[in-house]
């Protein structure tokens, strides 16, 4: 079978497929840190600190897990005493089958204080284990694979039975699928022109920032929402209680795909399925990139597999879906493209492009048209706090405070050049010899969560998912730094409103 991507980074030879290309990471199970990267100082220094951490206690089995445990049990804990409206910024005022059921047994109302400060302790672990069980994998810990995915699925099927933690997300999109099953356009009526207005079950979840704001997602996450609403009627809980389920579901199917084709099992799971992190950031938050992870790597896998038009054909039908979920999509679109225009593969480039367009332009004119595009300009041009263009734009607006837009117009014109390259520096920072489509992808989407001005944890995870198929590479570490950052800025779900979360 002629592979779909024939070429690695550095080499025009044939490569073999993920499922059995040879991964140095489980070749050399007993080495100690990441293969080192030429980066400067900063990578030196970095390094030094790793392989301090890489031979102390945490990178024991037991250590790590049990760090992983009770970080992302500490995050649960937040979502299982949001017993009240208000009862924390961190979650949402709304109670989910065991959350309702910790009420029923008297657990405490702790004030807003004392879980906020809970949540980032949480993260700090959540991220400490991470790279414990990386650490410790990488000295020779080879768990059954199996037995890492059902482990991190039963943790799954726990959470998403817990109040959302971190996020207004799943409100708003409760909010978005009522609307579309009383038959308005989610992309022209917003969650405060709900019958009742603020009064509304619907509305009165929704963060205030985003009541008046309509839907910014692809008609096909607008499905997702419709789906859940019509489960959940007027019962907003029951709304998002199945968008928890239907995200959880989500995220454990592009974990068998990484389980089913990665050449180092373990890692893939370790960094995907069970990884405490991304489980907080996506399932409990309950965001649509774990469906646009799904989408993106099935796509990627499919180009990889084969040459053939039919191996064209399915890709591009999953990069149409998965920009009928989110725009950001398009690096998965462009990292495909990628080793295809390396090997002057310009038929496949073609089909797989032509393909993707038709399905992409077919869901969003079948089913919305061009109003599912409306809200994008006014939500691209949206600075988030803290950030360096945060900074620009006070800077800017302070000069000329009688042309705002100016600023914001200089902002949208820095930002893509400065993504493309840090993408490059990226890419190139990544082994020559591994296969071009997830470097490219990993490096684009990580590139765009660091330069973008508006940028949100759950935003990482088509780089998460790519970079599980990468042998071990020094982007993990400042991938974890860069997730759980913005993880531990950025986890008020808008009750009430502290900081930006979209």
């Amino acid at each position: 079978m002629v592979r779909g991507d024939a070429v690695t980074r550095g080499t025009t030879a044939t490569s073999t497929d993920v499922s059995t290309a040879e991964d140095p990471a489980a070749a050399q199970a007993t080495r100690l840190a990441e293969p080192p990267i030429p980066g400067g100082r900063v990578e030196a220094m970095m390094g030094v600190l790793i392989r301090v951490l890489a031979s102390s206690p945490l990178a024991r089995p037991l250590p790590a897990v049990s760090l992983s445990v009770l970080g992302l049990g500490l995050v649960a804990f937040t979502g299982l005493c949001a017993t009240a409206p208000g009862a924390s910024q961190a979650t949402l005022p709304v109670l989910l089958p065991l959350t309702a059921l910790a009420r029923r047994l008297g657990a405490p109302a702790l004030s807003a204080d004392v879980i906020n400060l809970t949540m980032y302790p949480g993260i700090v672990l959540c991220c400490l284990g991470l790279a414990g069980m990386l650490w410790a994998n990488s000295r020779g810990w080879h768990p059954d694979p199996r037995r890492v995915f059902w482990s991190a699925a039963a943790v799954v099927a726990v959470v998403v039975n817990i109040t959302p933690v971190g996020t207004s997300d799943p409100a708003s999109n409760a909010a978005y699928g009522r609307i579309a099953a009383l038959g308005h356009n989610p992309y022209l009526y917003t969650p405060a022109d709900l019958p009742g207005g603020a009064s509304n079950p619907y509305t009165a979840l929704v963060d205030p920032r985003w009541q008046t704001s309509p839907s910014v997602y692809g008609p096909v996450a607008t499905w997702t929402h419709l789906a859940a609403a019509l489960v959940g009627g007027a019962r907003p809980w029951l709304t998002i209680w199945v968008l928890m389920v239907m995200t959880g579901i989500a995220f454990l199917a592009a974990g068998y795909l990484l389980l089913r084709s990665a050449a180092n099992p373990v890692r893939a799971g370790l960094i995907w399925v069970a990884n405490p992190l991304l489980i907080y950031v996506l399932v409990m938050g309950a965001q649509l990139d774990a469906f646009l992870a799904l989408a993106g790597i099935a796509a990627i896998l499919i180009s990889r597999r084969g040459a053939t038009a039919w191996h064209d054909a399915a890709a591009g039908v999953l990069i149409g879906v998965a920009c009928g979920i989110k725009v950001n999509a398009v690096f998965v679109a462009l990292g495909i493209a990628v080793p295809l225009i390396r090997e002057r593969a310009w038929a496949r480039l073609l089909r797989t492009a032509a393909v993707a367009a038709v399905v992409t332009s077919g869901l969003y004119f079948s089913s919305y048209g061009l109003t599912a595009l409306r809200p994008l300009p006014a939500a691209s041009g949206r600075v988030i706090t803290p950030s360096i263009w945060h900074v620009i734009q006070v800077i800017g607006d302070h000069l000329d405070p009688a042309n705002p837009s100016a600023t914001s117009a200089l902002i949208g014109v820095a930002w893509p050049p400065l993504m493309i390259a840090v993408a490059w520096y990226l890419y190139n920072r990544l082994s020559p010899d591994v296969p071009a489509v997830l470097a490219a992808t990993c490096a684009l989407t990580f590139a765009w969560v660091l330069v973008a001005p508006w940028s949100l944890p759950w935003y990482t995870a088509l780089a998460w998912v790519t970079l599980a198929l990468l042998p071990r590479n020094s982007l993990t570490r400042w991938l974890t730094l860069a997730t759980g950052g913005m993880a531990l800025l950025h986890f008020s779900a808008g009750h009430p409103a502290n900081g930006p979360t979209a």
